[in-house]
């Protein structure tokens, strides 16, 4: 048998879902758990989460919000006050129903101690937060109340893959109270907006921001926004949600404060989110047939230096130079961070050093050997390109172009997903098209005029499996006839197969 010309094998054209098992486990990003439907987050695939965690906490810091901490449990009683929200999540909740363990007649450990009230393990925390909201909130002075939480949560999911959707996962939720209905809304759609420029600005993925159909909502929002990512295989990932809550969760948890008129009213809130799924969109948005491809911007390291000493008459020569070049390159800074470098001298052979990391989707590769060291060179290999690609280059030319090198790849695969994506989207103007599109394997996205009536999305959605993704916010807002039910249409859609 031939060996396979890829690392990964299936490739994506030959079975795309088994193809992004394999990019993970190859890139050593994580592995399922003992516990159904969990996972367990490895290093280099932490230290992407890590990275997204610092980036984004710094720009929800800079607009004003602050961290806090809220139970894991929450009392079903909680749950219970918001109905919409309670029928939303139900189905995927976990429960809490007994304190302790003793062991029966058999000496097995058996639940004891049963709970005057069942506790939920957070699905989200609108509920408890609402509550402590209810306690801190007095006056207008108080207002607007703006807070992120790290945490995690579970949501009882029955089909898994991992990042994408498990049973627990990690993530971050604002939750945020002000006095009036515009600065609520305000609050939203900044949020989307910083959602959107994290996407496209630090993961290279380009997104459409838009709002979800009045059934594709949040349970209990008022309106529900999304940023939409495609991946390779043309289907769609909502990579992050910000949503309006009106006065709905301030209602049922009573959530009030005095105006400036002394009187009292209801606090309008928002909650927003997004998760390790990020991990998940950034793996299909960027990954090969070779492994993970990492934007310079959110790799948790940029580059790796493998010193070649295999017969080399002074080894320890060469690692010394190696450190001084990693220690050179380390006092550089790369939008807001030091330039990372590993240095891998582990006792393997060097072309299981090289393609262990060309499946991490480190975006730099410098190897240094006894010919390298005596011209003060590197030799050099990018992620974005061909993994036999690779040049000599002139160690301080190398360190004094690096970040420019960096960004270089940055913007390649922002562009090289902005040229896919483009190439998939089509506009479509009848329903016979719009069928023959996604029939069978059909993907990508199109922009279609829709009326906006459900019974028609929930057709759609069970014919050919494919959901209004957004309402875009920007764009496509000319008026026209549904091509669904020739009633009047405000704009085009964004509709999709989906994960």
């Amino acid at each position: 048998m031939a060996a396979p010309k890829t690392a990964i094998v299936p490739t994506r054209s030959e079975d795309y879902a088994q193809w992004y098992q394999e990019v993970i486990k190859a890139a050593d990003l994580a592995e399922t758990s003992p516990v159904r439907g969990c996972m367990v987050i490895k290093p280099w695939g932490y230290g992407l989460w890590e990275n997204i965690q610092q980036n984004l906490d710094a720009r929800f810091k800079a607009t004003g919000h602050k961290n806090a901490y809220f139970p894991l449990f929450i009392p079903l009683s909680f749950m219970q006050r918001e109905a919409d929200h309670v029928e939303g999540f139900a189905k995927e909740c976990a429960v809490v129903t007994h304190h302790r363990l003793e062991p029966d007649a058999d000496g097995q450990l058996q639940p004891a101690g049963e709970l005057e009230e069942p506790l939920i393990v957070r699905p989200t925390s609108e509920t408890i937060i609402g509550e402590m909201f209810s306690k801190w909130i007095e006056s207008y002075r108080d207002l607007p109340l703006l807070i992120n939480q790290w945490a995690n949560v579970v949501r009882w999911e029955m089909r898994t893959r991992l990042f994408l959707r498990t049973a627990e996962f990690l993530w971050q939720e604002g939750h945020t109270a002000h006095a009036t209905e515009q600065e609520a809304v305000d609050e939203t759609l900044q949020m989307l907006d910083i959602y959107k420029e994290f996407a496209e600005n630090t993961m290279a993925m380009p997104v459409i921001t838009g709002a979800k159909s009045e059934g594709e909502r949040f349970p209990g929002a008022v309106e529900t926004y999304s940023i939409e990512a495609m991946m390779q295989d043309g289907k769609a990932l909502q990579s992050g949600t910000s949503h309006f809550l009106g006065q709905n969760f301030s209602r049922a948890q009573d959530i009030t404060f005095q105006n400036d008129n002394k009187e009292v009213e209801f606090a309008w809130t928002t909650s927003w989110g997004v998760s390790t799924r990020l991990i998940g969109a950034l793996i299909m948005s960027h990954a090969d047939d070779d492994g993970l491809v990492l934007p310079p911007r959110l790799a948790p390291s940029h580059i790796v230096i493998i010193p070649i000493t295999f017969k080399a008459d002074d080894p320890d020569a060469i690692l010394n130079y190696c450190h001084k070049l990693a220690a050179d390159l380390g006092v550089l800074n790369y939008h807001g961070r030091n330039v990372t470098v590993e240095i891998d001298n582990r006792d393997i052979r060097g072309g299981e050093k090289t393609w262990g990391w060309v499946k991490k989707g480190i975006p730099i590769r410098l190897e240094v050997g006894p010919r390298d060291m005596e011209s003060d060179s590197v030799f050099m290999a990018r992620r974005d390109k061909g993994h036999k690609e690779k040049q000599g280059v002139p160690r301080e030319e190398f360190i004094t172009t690096v970040t420019d090198i960096l960004d270089e790849i940055q913007q390649g695969l922002f562009d090289r997903a902005v040229a896919r994506r483009n190439e998939a989207t089509q506009t479509i103007d009848s329903k016979e098209d719009f069928y023959k599109h996604f029939e069978g394997d059909g993907s990508g996205f199109v922009y279609a005029h829709f009326c906006g009536d459900p019974a028609v999305e929930d057709e759609i959605k069970g014919d050919l499996k494919v959901t209004l993704r957004c309402i875009p916010l920007h764009g496509h807002d000319e008026e026209g006839t549904c091509i669904f039910t020739g009633k009047p249409s405000k704009q085009r859609v964004l509709w999709a197969k989906s994960y």
